[in-house]
């Protein structure tokens, strides 16, 4: 049997036949560039839906039967885009904007970044994509595509410092700094070596747009916006004006599969739609659709109404059924960025069957986008169209977007089980890389649900959704929505009077706080979650929790009587995991209390009570409290944490195990080789985010250079350790390190 793509190759090569034509004169009627027709005819690559309805077109066929084996043939055909390449498709039909294109291409040459700017439905979108896609060559790093959304409606802007983020992710830094400043001076230097062109869409001013703007190196940067970002020193603006009448008529003749004239009445409609592609595009689909029509019949229903949009919008609409008009107008409340069909069909109700021809409908009729296939969006200017819409014409709007929500959140928690946690015995059945790959393509819309559930009053959404996201949200600690959902999550359980996840909820949000590096809104919250914890299990987890805190801060008592409360209630528990945990750390401040001998008897006990990679804690705090005395052993101990980390791809612990290893050879005599091991550790923790350990890391680096007389680069170290605590407000870190620089200074 022979695969969707053979399939595919084998209905588009009969098409050629049908037309009688050349591959050449084929493509030129089908409005293709030659080279991608015959890659596509030969099967090297799928087409664009987009690319098979202009060759249907051509000869006159229909192209829905074909959209089956074309979806089949893009799921299997084409491999997915790598990360760092991830530009919307190109426009089959984009049409003229040479002057405009020319300018943007020599602009990105000479300076490295351009504005794009003009009102909503010039093209703005596909003029920067259309460049960007012509650009790839010479920026072999790839393309990111970010949409900004300064002006989607029902959604906030991306702040500067979510913007970076999702960047960052984009070009794997997987867990970048919370500080926005952080945040885009490593993304400067990512850049600088790397040769990307990014195109940041839709943004809504400058000061949006100038922390994502790339420093030295050969990358680039494209950004639309329908305002006129003229503060944005070094990057010049180009204006788009609606098509001249020439470039409107070429594309109107192309949306609509006729060779025009120079006839009255399509200067009307060019005239009506404003040169505006947008518009161009759906009234030739509705003139395409309308075979008995003529252009004289298109520009009297376009003259029936006044208003430009509502006539060319209102026209496509109009061609739909009732029941496809309705899953249009409630697509415009729909939270989030791009849905599949099951979304569509719990918002509207409908059996799978009719939401996949609506939307098949609402694409051909250019109401719709499909990016890819299985996945829809809808133009700014077009969801503004059926918001207005829904809000006159739907009252029961509100009904279908709480079933959108309860949809997301039995889909979220259905995914989230199968994910292995600390918090679950045993994960349900289910692949858990499916899963993962599921938050990350959902995690756009996920965020907005939560903020909808909130607008809806929607509380049992608000408390549980971000709980399912518990797991994704561990494994990407730094995302800026975090705090913000785990604090309305946690109100929202508090109003249902479910105390125990309140509670729970208290605590994931102080550790959120703690990776971030705010210790004291993680005391905070922790202590919040202690108040009200009735179950032992995570009063257990708190009181360990609580114990990082305090010990962080600089209270070794209070955070030794929060380990040791932590040990007992594990001990009641049964938890030999949890008592080695407590125990080790009460070690490592028992340690730091100056009592060495105590110290080695709580971490061998730690040891003894864990197994696997439970061991690297009390292995670790014995190492170090053995330094003085035995320091062969301690390097043995130490060692044999770090094989257990590089086991277990523990990349934070790999970094502790090296940062002490560097300690205890530099007490035992070895500086150089410590030197080796604090660079490894500095190296492990760049991608982490994790800031707490990050300073512990600099204190022991910045001390031995400061042992050997590389005296700069330990006040290099410390300074970093400063201004971590100057932004953090981490007072006991900020007059450690000062007293470290002094003396260092002193020795210099």
């Amino acid at each position: 049997m022979s695969s969707p793509q053979e399939q595919l190759v084998a209905q588009l090569s009969r098409i050629k036949e049908l037309s009688g034509l050349s591959l050449r004169a084929l493509a030129r009627q089908a409005g293709l560039s030659s080279s991608s027709l015959s890659r596509y005819l030969t099967g090297r690559l799928v087409p664009p839906w987009d690319a098979v309805v202009a060759l249907c077109r051509a000869v006159g066929r229909d192209p829905r039967p074909l959209r089956a084996v074309w979806a089949e043939a893009s799921r299997a055909g084409a491999a997915p885009a790598p990360r760092r390449n991830d530009l919307p498709a190109d426009l089959f039909d984009f049409t003229g904007r040479e002057a405009e294109a020319a300018l943007v291409e020599e602009l990105l040459r000479a300076v490295g970044a351009v504005a794009i700017d003009g009102m909503a439905g010039v093209g703005k979108s596909s003029l920067a994509v259309h460049v960007a896609h012509r650009l790839a060559p010479t920026y072999p790093d790839g393309g990111l595509y970010l949409d900004l959304h300064g002006f989607t409606p029902g959604q906030e802007p991306l702040t500067p410092q979510a913007a970076l983020g999702r960047l960052l992710g984009a070009l794997d830094v997987p867990r970048p700094p919370e500080d926005a400043a952080a945040r885009a001076a490593l993304w400067r230097s990512e850049l600088s070596r790397r040769r990307v062109l990014v195109v940041l869409d839709n943004a809504v001013d400058a000061e949006q747009v100038r922390p994502l703007l790339p420093g030295a190196g050969k990358s680039g940067v494209l950004i639309t916006s329908r305002h006129r970002l003229v503060s944005l020193d070094g990057v010049p603006p180009v204006a788009l004006e609606p098509l001249a009448d020439t470039d409107a008529a070429r594309l109107f003749a192309r949306a609509a599969g006729l060779a025009l004239t120079g006839e009255d009445a399509a200067g009307q409609v060019l005239r009506l739609c404003g040169g505006l592609p947008l518009a161009l595009r759906m009234a030739g689909a509705r003139l395409r659709h309308r075979p008995g029509w003529t252009v004289a019949v298109l520009a009297e229903r376009l003259r029936d109404t006044a208003n430009r949009f509502d006539a060319v919008f209102g026209m496509s609409l109009r061609q739909l059924d009732s029941a496809q008009r309705r899953v249009f107008r409630l697509l415009g409340v729909l939270p989030g960025a791009d849905v599949d069909a099951a979304a569509v069909g719990a918002l509207t109700d409908l059996p799978p069957g009719r939401v996949d021809a609506a939307l098949e409908e609402l694409v051909d009729a250019h109401l719709l986008q499909e990016p890819a296939p299985g996945r829809y969006r809808m133009h700014d200017l077009i969801r503004r169209y059926a918001a207005d819409l829904a809000a006159d014409e739907e009252p029961q709007a509100d009904a279908a977007l709480r079933r959108v929500l309860s949809h997301y959140l039995a889909q979220a928690v259905a995914h989230d089980e199968t994910l292995p946690s600390p918090h679950r015995r045993r994960p349900a059945p289910g692949d858990p890389a499916k899963a993962l790959a599921w938050f990350d393509l959902e995690y756009v819309n996920l965020v907005p649900c939560v903020d909808a559930a909130v607008r809806l009053g929607m509380d049992e959404v608000v408390a549980e959704l971000p709980r399912a996201m518990r797991v994704w949200f561990f494994r990407h600690r730094g995302t800026d929505d975090q705090v913000r959902l785990l604090d309305a999550a946690a109100a929202a359980a508090a109003r249902l009077g479910r105390d125990q996840q309140h509670a729970s909820l208290l605590a994931d949000l102080g550790f959120a706080h703690a990776a971030a590096g705010r210790l004291t809104d993680a005391l905070a919250a922790y202590e919040r979650a202690a108040r009200c914890a009735s179950d032992d299990d995570l009063a257990a987890a708190l009181a360990l929790r609580l114990g990082f805190v305090r010990r962080d801060l600089g209270d070794l008592p209070a955070a030794q009587a929060q380990f040791r409360r932590a040990r007992d209630l594990f001990d009641g528990l049964g938890n030999r995991a949890g008592q080695s945990q407590a125990l080790a750390f009460d070690g490592w401040v028992t340690l730091h209390l100056g009592r060495p001998g105590e110290a080695v008897e709580l971490a061998r006990a730690s040891v003894a009570l864990a197994d696997g990679p439970a061991r690297i804690t009390g292995l670790v705090t014995l190492g170090v409290a053995l330094t003085p005395d035995d320091p062969a052993e301690s390097l043995r101990t130490l060692h044999d944490a770090l094989r257990l980390s590089e086991q277990h791809d523990l990349a934070h612990q790999q970094a502790w195990c090296h940062s002490h290893l560097g300690v205890a050879l530099r007490v035992t005599g070895s500086p150089e080789q410590a030197l080796e091991h604090h660079r490894r550790a500095c190296e492990l923790l760049e991608p982490l985010a994790e800031v707490q350990l990050e300073i512990d890391v600099l204190y022991a680096y910045a001390e031995t250079c400061r042992a050997v007389g590389r005296h700069e680069e330990a006040l290099t170290l410390l300074d970093r350790i400063i201004e971590f605590a100057r932004r953090l407000d981490r007072p006991y870190d900020d007059e450690r390190a000062r007293a470290a620089r002094e003396t260092v200074l002193a020795a210099r």
